[in-house]
């Protein structure tokens, strides 16, 4: 049996409120995040760090990553989640360390399926 690939980036750092205080909960690797809520609690903050400038945030108006998103590439901080996209909440994510197209973006929101590599939280 192989050994699992530690991922050390991305670096997602979740924080319980605006402004990256309150608890805070650190997610590693490619993942998609299918409920912030249920999983993580009250998020309304972020902080996400790669070293790949092509690495790829996308935040979900709905749980299961459906929805309104918006994407962003490389490193961000967002000091309040709320009202954020169309004026929904931020329900859902993908945290990716490699480049996603629109497209495969697009094909996520539509099955629900991540790429090979990526953890469903």
């Amino acid at each position: 049996m192989q050994k699992p690939i530690l991922q050390t980036y991305p670096r997602l750092a979740l924080f319980s409120e605006e402004n990256y205080r309150g608890r805070e909960s650190v997610v590693r690797g490619s993942a998609g995040i299918r409920s912030l809520e249920a999983r993580f609690g009250d998020v309304e903050s972020l902080r996400f760090f790669s070293t790949n400038p092509n690495a790829t945030l996308v935040l979900f108006s709905r749980s299961n990553c459906k929805g309104l998103f918006r994407v962003f590439r490389g490193n961000r901080n967002i000091a309040d989640l709320r009202d954020f996209i169309g004026g929904n909440n931020v329900e859902s994510l993908i945290s990716s360390n490699v480049r996603l197209t629109l497209e495969q973006i697009r094909r996520i929101r539509r099955t629900g399926e991540l790429p090979a590599g990526f953890r469903n939280l």
